[in-house]
């Protein structure tokens, strides 16, 4: 998770401004870097990771939860406009997106998952709350 949120703040300044080599400084220039929807994603689903107690149900609840509580604190750290509308929705539903934003929030459920196949349960219960489409 550490790894993930590194990588999201190190990348932070190439995101609308891609580069095509691999000699970089890591975080360059430290005021071009900060944390994106994507790490404040990782840490919503990380701390509903450390309450749901192996209730899968519990998990996804958890997860919408937090991503809402987390993300409207930070409504400018980069969220896609289905994403930003589902963080405020009063009743937040999957929106068939196929999106990365799913992918990018799962770190904390390989770390706290027992065996692949339970990391791979509670990835899917975090992600399928707002990303339902297959590719997710």
């Amino acid at each position: 998770m550490l790894g993930a949120i590194i990588g999201d703040v190190a990348g932070s300044r190439f995101e609308w401004n891609n580069i095509k080599v691999k000699d970089f400084d890591l975080l360059g220039v430290a005021s071009k870097c900060r944390m994106t929807d994507d790490s404040y994603m990782s840490l919503a689903v990380a701390k509903a990771v450390l309450e749901y107690n192996g209730d899968l149900d519990k998990l996804s609840k958890l997860a919408i939860k937090y991503m809402q509580e987390i993300g409207r604190k930070y409504p400018y750290a980069g969220y896609g406009g289905s994403f930003k509308q589902w963080l405020q929705s009063e009743d937040p539903q999957p929106y068939n997106s196929y999106g990365n934003g799913s992918a990018m929030r799962v770190s904390a459920c390989g770390f706290a998952a027992n065996s692949l196949e339970e990391a791979i349960y509670m990835a899917d219960a975090v992600t399928k709350v707002s990303h339902s489409h297959p590719e997710a």
